[in-house]
């Protein structure tokens, strides 16, 4: 698709391919059963929205330090737009934890998405510690969000399913930002990968700082064993064969070697989901998190 000017595009009628965030803003939400599924233990589902909501919470959050930093300013809009689908789906997936939580439907909420986003401490969250590593150079950017959206694609394409139905409606919403998450990350790194020699060795390294990360995506924590159990949520083990397929073919596209790398170890084998993370996290915690803590309660 090509356009003569900038404005050209605005007038076009199928807008799916050109915007990541979207040109129709519809409630994903509207007219879907907020009541939690019969036999799911609030907790539970509390956990696991709080799991999914701060993986994309705490990515955003690295993809929106490239703006006024990205390498050209059609990426810095990308980038900019995918952090914004990124931000998109944590609120919903923060707001549905609030509702979910023990006392949330029958009382006051436990929080609103602002309180889990900006008022817990860095143990709490619960996001992998890929999400959170430091941006480093482009290509170690662009190597995390190929391996993060191929993994919350195939994540998200199995909620779609989801016997909560507030889940099923995000992932629903979410499916169609994260194909092209993930296409722009596979074009950025077959394009360094088949481009300069300096292009490949930056990326090639690239690979091998997220490589040791990878494994933690497909442990699957004793809450996730237990809603799937239920029909709610998704058994990681169950996306490792889909995401590795996806990644090889990219790798292999861009003329790339599969990492060989130890996965990098937890604490007595706790890892992100249980609220361990890396030097890194607190130092983008204490960021995201200054203004709502200097000005508690203030409003715009």
């Amino acid at each position: 698709m090509s356009f003569d000017n900038a404005y050209e595009s605005l007038t076009e009628g199928d807008d799916d391919a050109r915007w990541a965030f979207g040109t129709g803003f519809v409630n994903p939400l509207a007219g879907v059963d907020t009541r939690l599924p019969v036999g799911v233990d609030p907790g539970d589902l509390e956990a696991y929205c709080l799991m999914l909501g701060d993986d994309a919470l705490i990515l955003s959050h690295r993809l929106q330090e490239w703006v006024t930093n990205a390498p050209e300013l059609e990426d810095e809009v990308a980038l900019a737009n995918i952090a914004l689908d990124l931000l998109g789906q944590a609120r919903m997936l923060l707001t549905r934890a609030a509702t979910a939580a023990p006392g949330g439907d029958d009382g006051p909420a436990r929080g609103s998405e602002d309180d889990y986003a900006f008022l817990r401490a860095e143990h709490e969250f619960r996001n992998v510690r890929l999400a959170e590593l430091d941006n480093g150079d482009f290509a170690f950017s662009i190597a995390r969000l190929l391996v993060m959206s191929s993994w919350r694609l195939a994540m998200t394409d199995g909620l779609r399913h989801s016997a909560d139905p507030v889940l099923a409606a995000i992932a629903a919403k979410a499916v169609k930002e994260i194909t092209y998450h993930r296409d722009y990350a596979a074009q950025w790194t077959v394009r360094l990968g088949d481009g300069t020699e300096y292009s490949r060795a930056r990326m090639s390294a690239a690979l091998a700082d997220v490589w040791p990360y990878v494994p933690e995506l497909f442990r699957t924590h004793h809450v996730e064993e237990r809603l799937t159990h239920t029909g709610v949520a998704v058994d990681p083990r169950s996306l490792r064969d889909e995401v590795e397929g996806v990644l090889n073919q990219v790798l292999t596209a861009a003329t790339l070697q599969r990492p060989d790398t130890a996965p990098r170890a937890g604490v007595a084998g706790r890892t992100g989901r249980d609220g361990i993370h890396t030097e890194s996290f607190g130092y983008a915690l204490a960021e995201l998190q200054s203004v709502a803590r200097a000005h508690p309660g203030a409003t715009w």
